[in-house]
């Protein structure tokens, strides 16, 4: 689909896209649009009341479909983009291939999320059906979609919205993908083919570079799978960087829970368990595209915690990076060993000014902020404010926990120096994570994202659970906001 700003309206374009907020201007502008695009108001105002997601289809005389759009009351970019997303998803295939938006009534920074959210629509999670459905008319590659607009800086916002919107989709891919599609090999392949399009730096440490480097409990956590752990380090630097941040995600590319393994339950959702990595591949993407002014660096440890006789077990003391020593006491609670090794392979090589995680790390953050937030944990105050601004913004919103030092009793082992559980039924986000705090060499300025709950969940652009991207919008905009 070709993304075009045009400054008039072309003559009877096939199908129109009006949105609309519910405000004290919307009669105004519902009669304006309506004057402009020859519609009985009185027929459109039974019909339409600009509730948020609501959208109804209007023809002119001349047979031209107009589409009105609710934004809701006080829509922020989230709300705008699911709009937009649910309209072009739901009416795709009624779309033709040339289709216009009018948005010179809604405010300039709009645009983005607009053009993001229509982008969105044409996600196919198909993606190893035999039997593929036909794109929609306006999704092919000689579909157009007209962004009518008179504001400043339009072909800059559609343009990065668009950008956005395409790298958010690989990352919808990456996530949905089943774990035999999906292996470290693959997380690595990805971060190498991006950074050779998008002009930054990949480097990827192999198992013998890891044996020979020491990173002990990646190691650990993936010798038990056929497919051998990886370390994934990327770094984009601008010319013009003033900041050095340090991202860390989880790569689990499939969770067995390993020998203290999961209930066969749900555990084909653990396909999931790399949206920290995906996260972290997705911004650093979207910052070498967008050309930002930072040096930016990703650090991904991925694996498999797969059950076979070579896998570590429960009571096993193991090595890391840091040279800390690591009591196994349950080896389903992996993601912070691995990220252990990332944490401190980070600050030893790079020393970033700050340095945030993601991962899809405990139940326990789910059961406390279900699906709708993400848990931020940092002793950083102005650190927490700057990513909690940036996930009001977003709506990938973020909610602060504690992180207390009389915590500290909760991975206190009798024989190793840390271990990995408290095996507590309680506080389980707050214990892992003072367990990475560990290893972050008391780093002033660093944050920790528990996202198991909002990197993969039911949404109604597919009939089950899919992959959302989470967190790459989030750090894009507090990065940009540094």
């Amino acid at each position: 689909m070709k993304i075009n700003h045009i400054a008039q309206l072309q003559p009877t374009p096939t199908a129109v896209v009006l949105a609309f907020v519910q405000d004290d201007n919307f009669e105004n502008q519902l009669q304006q649009c309506c004057s402009t695009y020859a519609l009985n108001i009185d027929f459109v105002k039974q019909d339409f009341t600009a509730d948020v997601k609501e959208f109804q289809i209007f023809y002119t005389a001349d047979n031209q479909k107009v589409i009105c759009l609710g934004l809701g009351k006080a829509p922020k970019s989230i709300d705008i983009i699911k709009a937009f997303r649910t309209l072009f998803f739901k009416l795709k295939n009624k779309l033709p291939d040339g289709v216009t938006i009018d948005i010179q009534h809604l405010p300039t920074e709009w645009t983005e999320f607009v053009v993001t959210g229509s982008t969105l629509g044409g996600y196919n999670i198909d993606l190893y059906k035999t039997e593929k459905k036909e794109i929609s008319p306006i999704f092919k590659k000689d579909g157009i979609l007209n962004i009518l607009s008179t504001h400043e800086h339009t072909e800059a916002s559609i343009r990065r919205g668009k950008e956005i919107a395409k790298t958010q989709m690989k990352i919808f891919d990456l996530m949905n993908a089943p774990a035999n599609k999906k292996t470290p090999q693959t997380l690595a392949n990805w971060a190498l083919e991006s950074g050779k399009k998008f002009d930054y730096s990949v480097n990827i440490l192999e198992q013998q570079q890891l044996k020979s480097q020491k990173l002990e409990a990646l190691l650990a956590v993936g010798q038990g799978s056929e497919h051998p752990p990886v370390l994934i380090v990327m770094e984009y630097k601008s010319p013009n960087a003033k900041q050095k941040i340090g991202l860390v995600g989880k790569g689990v590319t499939f969770d067995t829970g390993g020998i203290s393994i999961k209930s066969s339950t749900n555990m084909h959702l653990m396909k999931s368990d790399m949206g920290g990595a995906a996260a972290v591949l997705g911004t650093i993407e979207l910052a070498a595209k967008l050309k930002l002014p930072l040096h930016l660096i990703g650090v991904i440890p991925a694996c498999e915690n797969a059950v076979d006789g070579k896998s570590f077990k429960p009571s096993d003391v193991i090595g890391s990076y840091s040279g800390k020593t690591i009591e196994i006491i349950d080896t389903d609670a992996e993601g912070r060993i691995i990220l252990a090794d990332g944490l401190s392979y980070l600050v030893k090589n790079f020393q970033p000014d700050t340095m945030i995680d993601l991962a899809t790390l405990t139940g326990s953050c789910v059961a406390t902020l279900g699906y709708h937030a993400a848990g931020l944990f940092t002793n950083n105050d102005e650190l927490a404010q700057n990513l909690t601004n940036a996930g009001d913004k977003t709506g990938e919103r973020l909610w602060r926990l504690p992180l207390w030092d009389v915590y500290k009793e909760d991975i206190s082992s009798d024989i190793a120096d840390v271990r990995n559980f408290s095996g507590k039924p309680m506080a389980g986000a707050i214990s892992a994570t003072k367990f990475l705090e560990v290893f972050t060499e008391n780093h002033p300025n660093w944050a920790h994202l528990d996202i198991a709950g909002t990197a993969f969940g039911d949404t109604e652009f597919a009939p089950q659970r899919a992959g959302t991207a989470f967190g790459v919008r989030l750090l894009l905009d507090f990065l940009e906001n540094l």
